[in-house]
């Protein structure tokens, strides 16, 4: 054991007794926790559901440390054992979501079937995982959440996008649909590396929206903190609680992210983004039961 992780684990007291007092311990201590530790406690963060269901065995590969370090990472938060902290995840998914336990075994089992590795093989793949992806979203995201950022946007004079690298075209959906429903707004790109500078004019009476995934743009998380430092509300999509965005989002919304491979997909953003401007519009149209967002063919 290395020396900070034996003094994490002599300063522990009663563990954590629900989900939520869990996160906020680990929340509280993450920048003082070990390399290996810091692994493990981003991927409780980011994937909640699996630390139901996987071993040890398997938690530890997909973080990249040993199975003893997970065993350990528990003990430091007051656990006896790796399965006393499972309990905490086991509980909050049967609780939280009925049912969704059951769903996404059998979606990762139909997964871990698949070997066709043609070009077909390959969209059945992506797509039965960005099934997963949506599902998870919709087991996550409270509804208080989408409701304190739909009252943002509503009362924000204007709307300041900011989203780099693959979290561009999220962004980009953003300005076409609030343009188009008559929401000023706009873009910080980086063309002309006039996005910092842009930003400076960002008042209190507007918001910033931010979109960002690991490995996390400096520029937006640069941008995004000088802004809501200045009392400015932001909301953020990322990855996980202890994603950088986080430490200033007025409201966050975490889109966890399974693997990081080469098809990682938008498919839930881009549908948390959509549920968002719509019930934007349904405000903005005074008609809840259909709203609906014009296209630029339309007259």
């Amino acid at each position: 054991m290395k020396v900070s992780e034996k003094k994490q684990a002599a300063t522990v007291g009663e563990p954590p007794s629900t989900y939520e007092e869990l996160i906020r311990v680990i929340h509280d201590r993450y920048a003082d926790l070990s390399k290996s530790y810091q692994k493990i406690a981003l991927y409780i963060t980011q994937n909640p559901n699996d630390i139901a269901v996987d071993s040890v065995h398997v938690l530890a590969e997909k973080c990249g440390v040993h199975a003893s370090g997970c065993v350990r990472f528990a003990q430091s938060l007051g656990y006896k054992g790796f399965k006393d902290l499972q309990a905490i995840f086991r509980h909050r998914l049967s609780t939280a979501a009925l049912g969704f336990n059951a769903r996404v075994r059998a979606l990762e089992d139909e997964l871990d079937t698949w070997e066709d590795r043609t070009e077909m093989g390959f969209l059945q793949d992506l797509i039965g995982r960005d099934i997963s992806s949506l599902q998870e979203l919709l087991a996550n995201i409270g509804p208080e959440q989408i409701v304190q950022a739909v009252d943002l946007m509503e009362q924000a004079d204007t709307i300041y996008l900011i989203g780099q690298l693959r979290s561009a075209p999220v962004v980009e959906l953003l300005r076409y649909t609030l343009t188009m429903l008559g929401k000023r707004t706009v873009l910080l790109d980086s063309a002309g590396g006039l996005a910092t500078h842009m930003a400076k004019a960002i008042r209190n009476s507007d918001l910033l929206f931010a979109v960002s995934f690991r490995f996390y743009a400096s520029e937006v998380v640069n941008i995004m903190e000088e802004t809501a430092a200045r009392g400015v509300p932001v909301v953020a999509i990322s990855d996980s609680t202890l994603s950088p965005l986080g430490r200033s989002a007025s409201v966050l919304f975490c889109v966890p992210e399974h693997e990081y491979t080469f098809s990682r997909s938008l498919a839930a953003p881009m549908c948390l983004t959509q549920a968002l401007v719509v019930a934007l519009a349904s405000r903005l149209q005074n008609n809840p039961s259909k709203p609906r967002i014009p296209v630029a063919t339309q007259k």
